[in-house]
């Protein structure tokens, strides 16, 4: 059988059994899980049956331990007697327990799950537990149960765009004070910053409960469970039916990669065994995470973790996924220390195929709750077909994060001179990518603001934002960084792929680092938070590069720019210029730190006049005016036939033209 993907790269066509064995395995997990004709919306129920449930005349606890001996529920309800409530042993590894009384159990009740295996008695938390919460004596985890009144839905449909501008953030640290922020507080503080910065969807990390708050979420415990740190479940709801009116979709990181080892907060051994979930041994152990591995060929649990995708969309309502640690997934070396140079290293044994059908079974399921929902994969390998429809012989995601495109910038800010950056170089990092695929260009992400890298701006300043950031100080290292964020911002969201992120504060260039409090730094919060305070500041250069990111996004978004791939129409690498047009607009970019071109010829496609409308060197973005905004300009027909219009083009300068569509007389 042909796929598309053949069509697409015809490089792959040594590789076809590879990739008609993945197809086979999808067809085959997929008739293995749902027979001919049932649907994996229908299979994906597991948390309408499994945890606790309200009934008439009392509640239901039912969980999935397949060896289990025994299994007990104690809690506030029982005086915490640990053999008073037996759950009955029935088929497959299943165990239920009826508690008579609507009362039974209660809103805030804690409760713990008693697991008895060969004589021993474990305390776990319930696997379908949707609220954990962490005792502030001794640290230890609870369930507690969740009786809210049904959330009211103000908004109950909501189309994600088609091209994403995606603002990446934290509940917890999204605050200017030193503690834990709510979902409530960003609901009413943080959402209308979004919504007036103009970004269309936000994409929320560490809602999946975890135990350490500075693993940044990457460490599940509880997947069911809404970070109780935040508040309550009915408040990310609102948070999410708010950003819905709002316009803005709302996606969930989530992390079915790998799962914290704790057995006491977490799903490792609840059942006595390290492989109810995982695989057993070594191979279920990350040796770089130190965390478990799921076993994705066990029918239990892809039931799990696809049920865990339905109820985030269905109960929450997330418009999508971005999907973490996709490229330690679907190798067996988790892609460590592995150079993908050639398209055999994604072909052989080492590709974990298992993996690869759960992710296609979990884009599909997916689709099927909310066929416009959004999909991206964190994959650093770029996997042939990752975001390619499985119809095409693909895996099913809408984009892949263009994960090499930080590392080139921080890669050129730490090691080459200005005047030695390469322009075809940064044009290929910016511009290659998977055929027919789609990408999420960025900068920046929460990676590079993590204690032992810095963002962009720091890596520009460094000290001297501490010193030199008031509009009345004129310095020359922070001229410098302020021109080239903006540059470096500008050129990435406009070549990066067909949608665009940024996190949090780094749309000004927040300074400093993120660290979470921890021993080492005396449990502080000082530098786990946003300081708002200095965008809003009239005196500080902070808001010049907030009004920059602001009008940058919204030129794409009135322009569509990101609905068309971008044109190259001149690389200049001895000016160190870059011209270029997507969807009907040219830039022209002078990454020269001293040379400015007095009439430099901007190439086009077509000859007409063209206004400037957009210059990273406008004055209300600190920048000199130097070049008129708006201006027209006319083409002229050069030897060799070619259009252009002779511009001047100042040093550290980007200037966005757009043809005028009828010509003056």
């Amino acid at each position: 059988m042909s796929y598309k993907i053949f069509e697409y790269d015809p490089y792959l066509e040594p590789f076809g059994s590879d990739i008609e064995l993945r197809m086979n395995n999808y067809a085959r997990k997929k008739k293995e899980l749902v027979g001919k004709k049932g649907s994996l919306t229908e299979f994906a129920n597991a948390h309408e049956y499994f945890g606790f449930h309200k009934a008439d005349g009392g509640w239901y606890y039912r969980e999935w331990a397949p060896a289990a001996d025994a299994l007990y529920l104690m809690g506030d309800m029982n005086g915490w007697n640990p053999t008073g409530l037996k759950l009955k042993k029935k088929k497959n590894g299943v165990f239920e327990l009826f508690m008579k009384g609507e009362d039974s159990l209660y809103a805030g009740c804690k409760v713990k799950t008693i697991v008895e295996k060969d004589g021993r008695k474990m305390e776990r938390i319930p696997l379908y537990a949707r609220r954990v919460v962490q005792d502030p004596l001794n640290y230890t985890w609870t369930a507690e149960i969740v009786d809210e009144q049904p959330y009211k839905w103000k908004k109950k449909k909501f189309t994600p765009p088609k091209n994403p501008f995606i603002y990446e953030c934290h509940i917890g640290m999204a605050q200017e004070k030193a503690e834990v922020g709510t979902y409530k507080e960003f609901t009413e503080n943080i959402l209308p910053r979004i919504k007036e910065a103009g970004y269309n969807t936000i994409q929320i990390m560490a809602i999946m409960e975890h135990p350490y708050y500075g693993s940044f979420g990457y460490q599940v415990s509880s997947f069911f469970a809404a970070s109780s740190r935040y508040g309550m479940p009915n408040d990310l709801k609102e948070l999410i039916d708010t950003a819905h009116g709002m316009g803005i979709a709302v996606l969930l990181d989530v992390i079915h990669s790998h799962a914290v080892k704790n057995t006491a907060e977490g799903i490792n051994e609840f059942d006595g065994t390290d492989y109810q979930f995982f695989h057993a041994g070594p191979k279920g152990e990350h040796p770089a995470w130190d965390t478990k591995l799921f076993n994705y060929d066990k029918n239990e649990v892809i039931h799990f973790l696809l049920s865990n995708l339905k109820f985030w969309m269905t109960e929450y309502h997330f418009d999508g996924f971005r999907f973490d640690g996709i490229t330690s997934m679907i190798y067996h070396d988790h892609g460590l220390g592995v150079g993908f140079t050639d398209y055999s290293k994604y072909f052989s044994m080492n590709t974990d195929t298992e993996a690869i059908t759960y992710l296609q079974l979990a884009n599909e399921l997916i689709r099927e709750v909310n066929p416009k929902a959004i999909t991206i994969a964190e994959d650093m390998s770029a996997m042939p077909g990752m975001c390619l429809p499985i119809e095409d012989g693909g895996i099913g995601f809408d984009y892949r994060l263009s994960m090499g495109v930080p590392d080139m910038w921080i890669k050129l800010l730490r090691t080459t001179r200005d005047e030695d950056w390469n322009m075809y170089y940064i044009w290929h990092e910016l511009t290659t990518r998977r055929p027919m695929e789609k990408n999420i260009g960025y900068a920046e992400s929460h990676d590079q603001a993590l204690v032992g890298d810095k963002t962009i701006m720091f890596w520009l300043c460094d000290s001297a934002m501490y010193t030199a950031m008031s509009k009345d100080c004129d310095n020359m290292v922070i001229d410098r960084g302020i021109a080239l964020h903006k540059m470096i911002r500008m050129l990435t969201m406009t070549l990066g792929g067909s949608g665009y992120l940024n996190f949090m504060g780094n749309e000004f260039g927040h300074p400093e680092w993120i660290d979470f409090p921890r021993e080492g730094n005396g449990w502080s919060y000082h530098y786990c938070r946003r300081q708002w305070h200095l965008a809003d500041d009239k005196n500080l250069k902070y808001e010049w590069l907030l009004a920059f990111d602001k009008a940058m996004v919204e030129l794409a978004q009135e322009n569509k720019l990101l609905a068309k791939e971008p044109i190259s129409l001149y690389i200049d690498d001895a000016a160190k210029v870059l011209v270029y047009e997507r969807n009907g607009v040219v830039f022209a970019f002078n990454f020269h730190p001293t040379n400015s071109y007095e009439t430099y010829p901007v190439r086009v496609r077509t000859k007409g006049e063209y206004t400037s409308v957009f210059s990273t060197d406008e004055e209300r973005f600190g920048g000199w005016n130097r070049i008129a905004v708006p201006m027209t300009y006319q083409t002229v027909k050069q030897e060799n036939g070619e259009q252009s219009f002779p511009v001047y083009l100042p040093a550290r300068t980007a200037v966005c033209f757009k043809k005028e569509k009828k010509q003056r007389k």
